[in-house]
Parts: C-alpha cells; sequence; structure tokens
C-alpha cells in the first residue's frame, strides 16, 4: 500500500492538513472513525467518496507517522 497515492496535502484544502485525494475529507477524520471502532463500510457510507483503499492508505499515513516520532506516553 502506497498511501502516497491517496493523500494529499495542499495548504490551500482544509488549512493543510492530510486529506483524501480529491476531497476535503481529512485523514484524521478517518482514523477517528477507525478509533471508535466504526465499521469501515459505515465510514464509506457517511463519506460516500472513500473508498477500502482510502481508508486502508489513511492507516498507512499514521503508522508511517508513528514511525517518524516517538512521543512519550504518561506513567499509569
Amino acid at each position: 500500500m502506497n498511501w502516497k497515492n491517496h493523500i494529499t496535502v495542499d495548504p490551500l484544502v482544509c488549512k493543510g492538513r492530510a486529506c483524501i485525494r480529491g476531497t476535503r475529507i481529512m485523514v484524521s477524520v478517518v482514523l477517528d472513525n477507525l478509533a471508535a471502532d466504526l465499521p469501515r463500510e459505515e465510514i464509506i457510507r457517511s463519506y460516500p467518496p472513500l473508498t477500502r483503499e482510502d481508508i486502508q492508505a489513511c492507516v498507512a499515513y499514521a503508522a508511517a507517522l508513528a514511525h517518524e516520532e516517538i512521543l512519550p506516553l504518561a506513567a499509569a
């Protein structure tokens, strides 16, 4: 999966936040829905331009970002 085929960043679209190519659907919105345990089919129904491949690209994008920076976790 090459997420770069599905996700773009344009300073003139959604204040430069990562979006699904050709839409104003922000990657963060898709990831929030996945984190809320919404089924992929429900996310696609809510955002008709989305495809299953777009959703998988969002996951791949998040994984790539997780490799870029180590975030400190609060001690439990």
